[in-house]
């Protein structure tokens, strides 16, 4: 598929891995069942309205099972998808297209949920400049999709890992003693093509970090007027983040207040799968 964030072979080798751990020693019902040379045609449709995302993957979970299979495509990752719709024809052997059925949509309900929450979240900021974004809260071994989920739905991408970006949070500051201690122990050791990000409870705290010089200042768990007094007072000395507390409900108040990106874990975390079927 080799989009901007998922490249071929690491979609190969993890749909290696989801069909190995699926298959076991053998799918005992379909082989059983139905005969080598048999070939059937499925069609992939969607019983809700979202935002698509996987169907690449789709492709590629049916075509490591078998070269024969044929897809045809009638939607891209990206795309807004209403109930009724076909997705894709799936044309080839019976036993490879049952079999693959469970992981292939395994994976699209699943990104397609994460990337439908991710819309609905960036819709609600309206016309203020700030963008969604995600967090490190992903499932173990699928954190690389679950950002491409994100990514698809419209958001901008928080840290992939813990050695893109430092970021000083409550316990560090507590280990250290203060903020101004932690980013100079930091600065003594990193490397200059890494930002520093402050998370900060208290407008002490975000004045501190304004005179540690922070590339990103993080307005934790604060309430709205709070965030507007240190939106006031970083100015475009640092970028902006507002976390905690960030529902579809709250976060068009938080994005009035000016901050630059907004991060929540829920477009992960709470989203759920969309419905999509594959019926032969």
């Amino acid at each position: 598929m080799s989009s901007v964030l998922l490249h071929d072979f690491i979609v190969e080798e993890h749909v290696k891995n989801a069909l190995k751990e699926d298959i076991g020693f053998g799918d005992i019902t379909t082989d059983y069942l139905v005969p080598k040379n048999e070939r059937i045609i499925a069609k992939l449709n969607t019983r809700e309205d979202g935002i698509l995302c996987g169907i690449d993957i789709v492709e590629t979970v049916f075509k490591t099972l078998s070269n024969e299979v044929k897809i045809q495509k009638f939607f891209k990752d990206g795309d807004k998808i209403k109930k009724g719709d076909t997705l894709a024809v799936i044309e080839g052997p019976a036993r490879a297209v049952l079999i693959g059925e469970r992981t292939a949509l395994n994976y699209i309900q699943r990104l397609s949920g994460i990337a439908t929450e991710t819309n609905k979240y960036q819709v609600a900021i309206g016309d203020n400049k700030a963008r969604i974004t995600d967090t490190r809260k992903t499932t173990p071994g699928f954190r690389m999709f679950e950002k491409y989920a994100v990514y698809t739905g419209g958001a901008r991408l928080h840290r992939f890992n813990l050695s893109d970006c430092v970021m000083i949070k409550d316990n560090h500051i507590q280990y250290a003693g203060s903020i101004t201690n932690a980013v100079n122990k930091i600065r003594e050791h990193l490397s200059h093509t890494h930002k520093i990000e402050i998370e900060c409870d208290t407008i002490e705290q975000v004045k501190e970090a304004i005179n540690a010089k922070a590339d990103i200042i993080m307005l934790d768990n604060m309430n709205c007027d709070l965030m507007k007094q240190c939106v006031e007072l970083i100015g475009d000395k640092a970028l902006i983040e507002a976390s905690g507390n960030v529902t579809i409900d709250t976060i068009g108040d938080i994005a009035k207040t000016g901050v630059d990106v907004i991060s929540s874990s829920a477009i992960v975390a709470k989203a759920k799968t969309l419905d999509i079927a594959l019926d032969m």
